[in-house]
């Protein structure tokens, strides 16, 4: 995942204070302060993993069941569908938090990078397809 910067302890361009954990500022991957654009639903984004892993569990249990292939593979493509839902949540944060950032920043080589990274994300999924 992608992250924009503010040294630690320093104020968000145009603030006064230091941006509360999750508000969107970053420092480098790694250090103490690195938030990302989907932490404000990080929780939200954890039950839904918890429910595909139990969805992933049920395919599991319905083959070792002998379950009726058309089943199986029904169950299969909710699984899929579900993975991308959660996907393209964490891409529009991604587009909303740190591609518009680094935007708004006005340093044409992040702002570049940033670009780069979404057309290679957007083109794995499309490939996946």
């Amino acid at each position: 995942m992608t992250e924009t910067t503010t040294p630690p302890g320093a104020a968000p361009e145009g603030s006064s204070t230091a941006a509360p954990p999750g508000s969107g500022t970053a420092a480098p991957e790694g250090s103490e302060n690195t938030t990302y654009g989907y932490l404000a639903d990080k929780d939200a984004l954890i039950k839904r993993m918890h429910r595909i892993a139990g969805q992933v569990g049920g395919v599991e249990k319905m083959i070792a069941d002998d379950r009726y292939c058309i089943d199986i593979l029904t169950q299969i493509s909710a699984v899929g569908t579900a993975l991308d839902a959660l996907a393209f949540t964490i891409l529009d944060d991604h587009v909303k938090h740190c591609v518009a950032h680094a935007l708004a920043a006005g340093d044409k080589a992040v702002a570049a990078e940033k670009s780069r990274e979404l057309l290679e994300a957007v083109h794995r999924f499309a490939r996946a397809r």
